[in-house]
């Protein structure tokens, strides 16, 4: 695959203040696009400056949102190299969001070839402290004009980059989070494990209100007896019960978490056994009461691990752990960062240098 460059002809020395380093607010200077209609398919691959989108009002992404994206980051390690994390479940992943949304998919082959060469042209732009990274974000939208529901016939692919400190700014400190009692994210049939904007617009309400009373994130229950625990606002998420780990399946209402995958695998690898299926909210606040409930940590590429300090629901309120990060959560993010900036050889083969 040929990918076009143009190089900006008066690009200035990246220079980051890694000591003031938000998420998402600050971009790499380079864009990859490409584009897609019934004739050609997906062509034309550049990599070109950063810009802005023009964007007729009748763009069908805005009334339709037929669009879809994906987060990974891209992380330096002491050597200077670059490393990229697990690049083939996302592209997997961003394949089948795009069926799921009626997008001709990319193949899992150009996805990756298409991050690996716009990393290798941004890799000033990535971060030199532990903890910071280049987060990726490809995504596509739909590019026809005009109303009338149907799928699109264009359609174009993107990626932009931003030098990012962690998700929550506490770190690994534990968060609060809310268990939504009325509405639902998802439900059988529907899109939860795309990876798609409209999934994150409906959980908007009720992550505001959330955070106007001092929670972080919201617990999603399941969208049909609104019991069953599913995931966290922008992460999956673990319980460990009597030391043993439970966490919701992805069978098509839990997004299929990159980092949740590693943490199974980790599991499997160590013997620890995982408990992966319906898991009741009553059951969970039961055995927080009881002292039985040891942690509870999302997982997501963004946050890695972020540890729950409370959790409340229906007005009831369980402290986890007297508020403090468990020793579970540590190992698992110290055995997943290790390997992604490069600290320890990979005895996964989870990395990819660029």
């Amino acid at each position: 695959m040929e990918i076009q460059f143009s190089e900006i002809k008066e690009r200035k020395e990246v220079i980051l203040n890694e000591d003031d380093l938000d998420f998402g607010k600050v971009f790499a200077d380079y864009m990859l696009e490409m584009d897609y209609d019934m004739v050609k398919g997906w062509h034309d691959v550049r990599i070109v400056e950063h810009h802005p989108l023009s964007l007729d009002p009748q763009c069908m992404v805005l009334d339709y949102a037929q669009e879809i994206f994906e987060g990974l980051k891209a992380y330096r390690c002491d050597d200077q190299s670059i490393n990229l994390f697990r690049i083939d479940l996302n592209a997997k992943r961003f394949c089948n969001s795009a069926i799921r949304m009626a997008i001709p998919p990319l193949e899992e082959e150009t996805f990756v070839e298409c991050v690996k060469a716009y990393v290798d042209k941004v890799r000033d732009w990535v971060p030199q402290r532990f903890g910071n990274t280049l987060y990726l974000r490809p995504f596509i939208i739909a590019t026809d004009n005009g109303l009338g529901v149907r799928a699109s016939r264009t359609f174009k692919f993107m990626i932009i980059a931003s030098p990012s400190a962690a998700y929550f700014k506490t770190g690994l400190d534990p968060v609060d989070i809310f268990v939504e009692e009325k509405d639902i994210r998802s439900a059988p049939g529907l899109t939860g494990f795309a990876k798609c904007g409209g999934n994150y617009a409906i959980s908007l309400k009720a992550g505001t209100w959330a955070k106007h009373n001092g929670y972080s994130q919201v617990l999603w229950l399941d969208g049909i007896e609104h019991k069953y625990v599913e995931e966290v606002g922008s992460m999956n998420i673990f319980f460990m019960i009597d030391h043993e780990l439970y966490t919701a399946a992805c069978t098509g209402t839990v997004l299929p978490g990159v980092t949740r995958q590693s943490i199974l695998d980790i599991c499997e690898e160590k013997g620890i056994r995982v408990h992966v299926g319906k898991l009741a909210i009553s059951d969970i606040m039961k055995a927080g009461k009881e002292g039985r409930l040891n942690e509870v940590f999302g997982c997501g590429t963004a946050a890695v691990i972020s540890p729950v300090g409370k959790l409340t629901y229906e007005g009831d309120s369980v402290i986890i752990n007297q508020h403090k990060t468990g020793d579970f959560s540590k190992e698992l993010y110290t055995a997943l960062t290790s390997i992604q900036w490069g600290k320890i050889p990979d005895p996964y083969g989870w990395t990819t240098k660029v």
